[in-house]
This record gives C-alpha cells, structure tokens and sequence, in this order.
C-alpha cells in the first residue's frame, strides 16, 4: 500500500505505530531472556546444541512471568518520571509568564489560536539553539527551549519553533518518540545484565542433574553461546534500528504545521538556518538529540540519520509554502552587556555625566540665578531705523 503523507493519516500511523512498538518491546525482552538462558545453560553442563535450545526454552517459559512484569515496571516508571530524567540529563527548569513573559506569551497566542491545551514550559541554560517536546498525555506535555536560541532568534522566529514543537504534539510524534526511547532503555539494560551474568559466571534456574540423557556430554557449549550472542547482538540492534525507523517526514510534517500556525514560512526557514549545526546539547544523549528541532549528529551519510538535512527542510518549505532563503547562515557572537561604570555615546565614546537639562552644571550654593543683561523692550527709546531684514516700510 503507497505511503500516505497527509495530517490525518500521519496521526493514525502513529497511533498504531507506537501499539506497535510496545509489542515489539516484549518480543525483543523475551529474546533477551532466552539468549541470556542460553548462555547460562552452556557455561553450566556439557551437552549437544539441541539440549540446550530444549533447555533454553523451559527457562524462558519459567522467567516470563518475571519478564513481563520487570517489562511493565519499566514502562511505568519510564511513563510517570521520563521528563524527570530528561531534564536531569539536559538540565532544563519550568519557567512561569513572570519569568519568561516573552516565551509564554508567544506560546499562549499560538495555543488559544487553534484551541489547543497549553503545555509547560521549560528552559535550558545553554548557548546551543535548539528545542524539543516531550510528554505522554496532555497532562505530560512540555516543550524546552535553549536560552541561546531565545538570545539569537527574534519573536516570529521564536513563534515558529514552537508552532514546530507544538505539530508534534499535536501529531503524536512525541508520545512515539518516547516509546521508542523506553525500548531503547529496556534492551539496553537487559544486554548489558546479561553480559554481566556470563563473565561472572553465568546462572540457572535450579541445578540440573547430571542424567538427562544420551544428549549430554556432546560438546555443543560452544555453538550454543555462539547462538545466544548472536541473538542479543540482533535485539540490541534491532532496538537502535526502530528509532531510526520512525519516519523522517515527521519533520518535514512539523514544519509545514507552524507554517500553518504562524502564517509565516520565512520566519520557520530563518529559524532553521540560525538553529543549523549550533543546535548540539552538551551532556545530551542522543535519544533526546533525536527530539529536538535538529539533530547535528550524523554518522554514515544520511543512512542513519533521524533528521532530514536543514537544507531538504528549507527547500521543501520553499516549493510548498512559498517561503525564501537566505543560505547558511553566520551568526555574530552574543553581545555582551556594558559596565555601569560609564556612559557610551551612540559612536562609543564615553559621555560625562549630564545633570541639567542642556548639560550645563548645576549652579553653586548660593549663586544668582541667571538672569539676561537686558530687557527684552526698553520703554521710551527712539524706534530702531531697520528691522532684521533690513528698512521698514513707510519710514
């Protein structure tokens, strides 16, 4: 069936999507669970490969309970505290209207444009331009913004980052992005339980005889670890292959949803090519990399990448919105603010202090006040002969 790219469609893909991928997440435990029962089965009996693909499978059937259980933990605890541990990792911090009056009001004006429920607002300490959305419900919802990017970017700017953001809500791409981090977690740390199990020694559960059979004594140990290795090495991937197997349209989505926001693609291109290749989070890790606006990490070409290149973007939003381009572009540093201990012309040069309304210093103690040396009229004087602009008329 052919792709479809529209709004609607996009949303129910997601939706059935992120089913999708919770399933997938057990799959990918039980998988683990069985290659890690491999394993323990192999470094404690000598027996055929058969023998212990059997024995495997009985462990599996006994740890399932288990499994599902440690699976489901996780997925609630990942569900309740995920912004938690983003923002531990990012250090971002709620802001109030009080404390960032220009953020929120921009971010309000957009929400009560489309009816859409307000979600929180957090900020980063940092010079990188960049931002990202996160949460599960709409109770969860929250979008984080650099400080450097409300330094280097202007209001209309600044609106069409989070009309960008807000798409993805609005989407389902953030619930989806979550999901995909969780399995990412789970098989994460399953792998790495399991390779900790078999350099110390292994496990099982219950010691078994040594009478099982004309199946032991067959020297299949090393196959089967063989097999189990190769099964925690294609969960781990695979695990890694279904974050990037989330569409990249979903960017291209989110920029034509705050065009449709703002009314305003040059705005969202200028945004763009500001926010290109500055856009890194020290500390970050790349599953919160792979929610922001922008994503400067790339490794084999674009092959691997969970965002189109900035310029696919612009010029998809040229071709379709009609905006314009100014190319890459080259940002002055910030400007740092003056000291107080003078006072800079408009050319730079230091002004002294100014107190009275025409510069002038403010008279002495006990000084007169100024006075003109002349009255304007003299009474009982001669008329002048010529006015300023030469004889009077009729003289």
């Amino acid at each position: 069936m052919a792709a479809a790219y529209g709004l609607y469609t996009h949303i129910q893909s997601n939706k059935r999507r992120s089913i999708a991928l919770l399933i997938s997440l057990f799959g990918l435990v039980y998988v683990m669970v069985y290659a890690g029962a491999l394993v323990a089965e192999a470094l404690s009996y000598d027996a055929s490969v058969n023998w212990y693909l059997r024995r495997a499978w009985i462990d599996l059937l006994h740890a399932l309970p288990w499994a599902t259980g440690g699976t489901i933990a996780w997925i609630v605890i990942a569900y309740y505290f995920h912004q938690s541990m983003i923002d531990a990792v990012t250090g971002g911090r709620d802001v109030t209207r009080a404390e960032q009056p220009r953020l929120y009001n921009l971010l309000e004006n957009l929400c009560i444009s489309r009816g859409i429920t307000m979600p929180k607002l957090k900020v980063i300490e940092d010079d990188a331009l960049n931002a990202f959305a996160t949460g599960m419900s709409e109770q969860q919802y929250s979008i984080t913004v650099t400080s450097g990017l409300l330094d280097r970017l202007d209001d209309a700017e600044i609106e069409s980052v989070l009309g960008h953001e807000l798409t993805h809500i609005r989407n389902g791409d953030v619930r989806m992005l979550v999901v995909a981090v969780i399995i990412a977690g789970v098989v994460s740390f399953f792998t790495e339980l399991l390779f900790r199990m078999w350099f110390y020694g292994g496990f099982g559960w219950g010691r078994r005889s040594r009478g099982d059979g004309e199946d032991r004594g067959k020297g299949g140990a090393g196959i089967a670890i063989l097999i189990a290795v190769v099964l925690i090495v294609i969960a781990y991937v695979l695990s890694i292959l279904i974050r990037f197997a989330l569409s990249r349209s979903r960017e291209f989505l989110a920029d034509a949803g705050s065009v449709e926001l703002t009314k305003n693609p040059d705005a969202m291109i200028m945004a763009l090519r500001k926010i290109e290749g500055r856009g890194e989070l020290p500390g970050a890790t790349s599953a919160v990399m792979e929610m922001c606006v922008d994503n400067p990490r790339t490794g084999f070409g674009e092959l691997f990448d969970t965002h189109p290149p900035i310029e696919k973007r612009v010029e998809a939003l040229i071709k379709f919105a009609g905006g314009h381009d100014p190319g890459p572009l080259a940002l002055p540093s910030p400007i740092e603010p003056q000291s107080d201990d003078s006072q800079a012309g408009p050319w730079g040069s230091e002004q002294p202090a100014r107190s009275g309304p025409w510069g002038s210093e403010p008279p002495a103690e006990g000084a007169k006040p100024f006075l003109p040396t002349r009255p304007p009229v003299e009474l009982g004087q001669p008329r002048a002969e010529a006015g300023p602009w030469g004889p009077r008329e009729g003289d």
